[in-house]
């Protein structure tokens, strides 16, 4: 009876074995065990923030800026189109010695033209342009005259403060005159006379007139309305060989005194 008992042990390990290979002799894998997992719940994003507002550095203004002064030309036209620049400049005398008030005198800038209205007698108004000096030069005016019949347009060449200068005078009446204006001690002006005479060319009353004086060296030259009228050499009074121009408008013993001018050049002879 002692083999029954090994028998026996030997079919029941079989019979173990059987079980645990599922009966068909295919290994089985055993499902893993899902371990729990924890999810949160989902929450809202948070708010977009704003940065916090910073100023922008302080910086300082740039200084204002004047634009360029423009540089005053030599030889150009004057066509009035503005107010005078400061480049002008004023000198007033009275051709009698009782007479020194000049407040009912304008001149003045209007619409195109430079106007002279005149309401004193006796009175010699003179525009200087001091922006540069000139040796040798020829200046121009185109006039009107729209008042009395008795006043000078005056052309002028080398004028030199506290000396004097070379001023050309056309009457409206029909006479000119080319004259040395020295400038005296006291002020006053002694005009020194170099040519005169009387002129067909010359439109006298309501008219327009073109007038035109060249200083080259000693010489000096006067034409009207494009016609020649004089050129003489001044022998006596050399003092002056360079200087500003300019030019004038005088009343006499008669008012009023009206002269336009539409436009005044500076040349090269």
């Amino acid at each position: 009876m002692k083999t029954v008992r090994p028998l026996l042990f030997f079919v029941s390990l079989l019979l173990i074995v059987g079980l645990a290979c599922g009966g068909n002799g295919t290994p089985t894998r055993v499902p893993a065990t899902e371990q729990p997992i924890d999810i949160d719940e989902p929450t809202s994003a948070p708010e977009p923030t704003e940065p916090p507002a910073t100023e922008a550095p302080a910086t300082e203004a740039p200084e204002p800026t004047e634009p360029p002064t423009p540089e005053a030309q030599q030889f150009f036209t004057e066509e009035f189109d503005n107010p005078l620049s400061s480049d002008w400049t004023t000198r007033i005398d009275f051709a009698h010695p009782n007479i020194t008030d000049s407040s009912k005198v304008t001149v003045e800038t209007d619409d195109g033209r430079l106007v002279w209205d005149f309401g004193n007698k006796y009175v010699y108004y003179y525009l200087f342009y001091g922006a540069h000096e000139y040796k040798d030069v020829v200046l121009e005016v185109h006039s009107e005259n729209k008042g009395k019949n008795n006043n000078n347009v005056s052309l002028i060449c080398r004028y030199v403060p506290e000396v004097g200068w070379y001023e050309f005078n056309i009457a409206n009446s029909g006479l000119y005159e080319i004259s040395f204006a020295r400038i005296l001690s006291n002020g006053r002006v002694e005009y020194n006379r170099i040519a005169n005479g009387g002129s067909t060319h010359i439109k006298a009353g309501l008219a327009v007139n073109e007038y035109y004086a060249k200083c080259q060296g000693n010489e000096l030259t006067l034409k009207i309305n494009d016609m020649d009228v004089a050129s003489v050499q001044d022998k006596k009074y050399g003092e002056l060989s360079k200087g500003q121009v300019g030019v004038s408008v005088s009343s006499f013993n008669v008012l009023p005194i009206r002269v336009e001018m539409d436009w005044f050049k500076i040349s090269e002879p």
